[in-house]
């Protein structure tokens, strides 16, 4: 098991969907604040920032199914992300984890973000308040063309389960800790889950690969089955696994802009970031806009997925029926702010979380 601070535990909870590994850290009375993590990581992401929040909140940090330590059921990608958001249903429901009728705090970054969107969709009156950390689009990631997230083909081709570098699902399988390639789980990490200027202190970077390399592989989970296309790139979702749940053929969460009870929204975002960007180093818009990518039949037919605007459409929405939200973006960051700019991203989530409560009170 990889280490984790001392103020951070491990417990694992079981539920009627599954067995699911979660980090805790805080008072057990304290309000409680839920982190969900992206793809191709773990709760350990959020290690060190549940130290500092731990003493304000009950930090609970969950596995995801097929990461982590938690245990690896498939993914029924025709639902979205509804199978993670229902499994943190029944996590914060069934267990002792959160006292009976209580509203908890919501902390998504990257894929996480659209599974606390979801979570919010379906139980409204369920949530205090939301913060997104680089959350990936509420269209799904990839193959769409505009803020509304119109696709750029009818199969939704260019996004899904064959989208992902087939090295890095090899190296992951195989517990790759290496880091000569650029398709190394380790270089991933190093080069594009941060800004690359950013250094990892050694054990830190260590443990986070190893958490990345706990990601169950195949076409059930990651990266998930695909299906070939006849439009440009020439692969297309399929059914099943983690990148076709996200893919905007199953994944639309934009009806959050309409929900009731309209929970507070915290956004934050470097201005650095190479993976959730209107310009991202894995969106195969914007790489065949930039030659990586064969045969790209140019920007009227697809271009770059705009990826922040159609989140700032949503929440522009949002506000405009009656919900509020701020939005802060930190200087020289890329798609990790708890991990690369601890200090403010734990200042902003600690400043907004006391204002989130006395609103849900009032």
């Amino acid at each position: 098991m990889p280490s984790t601070p001392v103020a951070v535990h491990h417990i694992d909870v079981s539920t009627s969907r599954l067995r699911t590994h979660v980090l805790t850290a805080g008072r057990a009375d304290a309000p409680v604040l839920v982190l969900v993590h992206g793809n191709v990581s773990s709760a350990r992401f959020f290690a060190p920032a549940m130290t500092v929040l731990g003493a304000r909140c009950r930090c609970l940090a969950p596995d995801l199914r097929g990461f982590g330590r938690s245990e690896a059921v498939p993914v029924d990608a025709r639902r979205g992300v509804r199978d993670f958001a229902d499994d943190l249903y029944a996590l914060l429901t069934e267990s002792h984890l959160v006292p009976e009728g209580q509203r908890v705090h919501l902390l998504g970054w990257s894929l996480g973000g659209a599974v606390v969107l979801q979570y919010a969709i379906d139980h409204p009156g369920a949530v205090a308040s939301i913060v997104l950390e680089s959350p990936m689009s509420p269209y799904g990631f990839g193959g769409t063309r505009d803020p509304g997230g119109t696709p750029c083909w009818p199969d939704f081709a260019g996004s899904g389960g064959g989208t992902a570098h087939p090295d890095l699902v090899r190296r992951i399988a195989e517990g790759d800790r290496g880091r000569d390639d650029p398709t190394s789980p380790r270089q991933v990490l190093t080069a594009l889950y941060v800004k690359p200027s950013f250094t990892f202190p050694v054990q830190l970077e260590d443990e986070l690969v190893d958490a990345m390399l706990q990601t169950a592989t195949g076409d059930d989970f990651y990266p998930g089955d695909a299906l070939a296309s006849p439009n440009w790139p020439g692969t297309a979702p399929g059914t099943r696994g983690v990148n076709n749940a996200i893919s905007p053929r199953h994944c639309d969460v934009s009806g959050f802009a309409g929900i009731a009870g309209r929970p507070d929204v915290l956004w934050v975002h470097g201005d650095s970031d190479q993976i959730v960007s209107d310009a991202s180093l894995v969106d195969l818009g914007y790489l065949g806009q930039l030659g990586a990518v064969p045969g790209w039949p140019g920007t009227d037919v697809y271009p770059p997925q705009p990826m922040v605007g159609q989140t700032r459409d949503v929440l522009d929405r949002y506000r405009a029926a009656g919900g509020r939200y701020e939005e802060h973006v930190l200087a020289d960051c890329g798609h990790s702010p708890h991990l690369e700019k601890p200090a403010e991203f734990q200042a902003l989530v600690a400043g907004f979380l006391p204002e989130a409560a006395a609103a849900d009170r009032a």
